[in-house]
Formats: structure tokens, sequence, C-alpha cells
């Protein structure tokens, strides 16, 4: 015996099936990839630190003139930030009291010129600014860098986007290694394709400068 449908109960199956159909679709869809990647400081012996990025003091002025002083293509003291958080899609650079001190002494030094006094006053003003360039042949751009300590996201004091990169300002407490701050940060980098996620854990955050 033919049992006959009525057609709004067909039309319901339909839909239902449709639903569940979209549902599993939904669920087998790739979604947005999470790269994880270590962060790594270029270790300096020369002149020696294991302070982390700080306010800038006497100590670390001088510190950082020294740095300078070294000369060369490529002094890692000066440029310790290269490579950090290396991967396909974006290209980290941090900009430091420290690094401020030690990249203007370089620049002059490279140039035949006497080391130079830089500004005390214009490193105490100086924070800590995460600069974010597209890699080249990448498409994907970026759209927020997000910094976490503890799990708890950490709110920029400033921050824009450009190119696909962009600039974000932090202040000292969100690289800070003193024991009030223990433990490792985590930048993650939004693109519009994929997330990089970088650890940075609390040896390699003494080297920085």
């Amino acid at each position: 015996m033919t049992i006959a449908l009525h057609p709004r109960r067909v039309s319901l199956q339909r839909v239902g099936i449709t639903v569940l159909a979209a549902g599993a679709l939904a669920i087998m869809a790739p979604r947005p990839a999470l790269a994880q990647i270590k962060g790594q400081a270029r270790s300096a012996s020369s002149p020696p630190w294991s302070k982390g990025i700080l306010p800038i003091s006497p100590e670390s002025y001088y510190n950082a003139i020294e740095c300078g002083k070294q000369g060369g293509a490529d002094p890692p003291c000066v440029f310790w930030d290269t490579g950090l958080c290396r991967n396909d899609d974006f290209v980290l650079a941090m900009y430091t009291p420290y690094k401020q001190v030690a990249y203007e002494v370089w620049v002059a030094v490279n140039k035949k010129q006497p080391a130079p006094q830089p500004s005390y006053p214009a490193a105490q003003r100086t924070r800590i600014t995460i600069g974010v360039t597209q890699e080249k042949g990448s498409k994907n751009a970026l759209t927020d860098l997000v910094v976490k300590r503890g799990g708890r996201p950490l709110a920029p004091v400033d921050r824009s986007l450009s190119g696909g990169g962009g600039r974000f300002t932090f202040d000292f407490p969100a690289f800070s290694v003193d024991a009030a701050k223990p433990g490792s940060v985590t930048l993650d980098l939004v693109g519009k394709e994929k997330t990089v996620s970088c650890t940075i854990d609390a040896a390699a955050l003494r080297q920085f400068r």
C-alpha cells in the first residue's frame, strides 16, 4: 500500500535535510588556521644584559651607548629583535628606549662620526612599540595585534594599521621581567586568513633590551 505524503510535510522534511546538510558542511569547513611559534631574541654577549625592557635609567642609557659604539653591519645588541617570531606572514621590529639610544649611536659610528650623547629626556618619553610589516608575497594582511600576559589581553596605548601591517605601542609592564610579572608573553598576530601566535618565555624576555 502506498502512503501519500502531505505536500507541506514533504516541504518541511526537505528544509530539515537542508539545515542538517548545511550544519555538517559548517563543521567540516576549514577554519582560520592558527600557527604557533616560539619567540627568540638574539643573544649579545657584549655589553651583557639580562634585565629585559625597562624605562631608561643611567645604567641602561650608558649600556646602550656602549652597544651602539660596536658599529658593524648588524650588532646583536642593537638588533636583538631581528627574526623575533619568525614566520611566513609578518616581520616584527621592536622599538624601546634602549634601542633608541643604541641605534642613534650606531648610525653615527657607522658614518665614521664621533659617538653622540643621545637625548636622555627623549629616551625617558619612549615606550615600547612593536612594528609589524607584512612579509613579501604574503596575502595574510594584519587586522590586529593582541598581546597577552597570563592569558589576559593588554590594551595598547596607541595603535595603527597600514599596508598590511601596523604599529602598536605598550607600557612597560606588558614586557616586564620582574617578580610581579612572571611567565611568558603571547603575541597574537591576527591576519585576514590566519592568526600567528608567538609565545615568548621569561628567558627570552630577559634578553630584550
